[in-house]
């Protein structure tokens, strides 16, 4: 995925409806919480197993509100001058000296 290319067609998206002004870290943080609640209520009274085997509609869900968050994490990272694709090497590689191969 172009995050460079989707960071900017969310900017056009926001600009076309004035929305702007309302687009700090902040506000953006706060969207993606409630998004993340969204995820999480598909999943509340799922068995283990069941969150495993969704039918249709509930992977069509679960894609949307994925979605919702990547796209405000997206945007967080675009008005916080983060490299997104930098922090997340970054992250992959801190995690594989934090938690080598075959060890619990």
């Amino acid at each position: 995925m172009d995050f460079q290319a989707l960071q900017q067609r969310l900017r056009r998206f926001a600009d076309e409806r004035g929305w702007q002004p309302y687009q700090t870290p902040k506000n953006l943080a706060m969207a993606m919480t409630v998004e993340a609640a969204e995820l999480l209520e598909i999943f509340q009274w799922l068995t283990p197993e069941q969150s495993l085997n969704l039918n249709d509609d509930q992977r069509r869900h679960v894609g949307e509100e994925l979605s919702d968050v990547l796209l405000y994490l997206v945007q967080i990272a675009d008005h916080g001058g983060v490299d997104l694709e930098a922090a997340v090497e970054r992250k992959l590689a801190m995690n594989a000296i934090k938690h080598p191969p075959g060890r619990s």
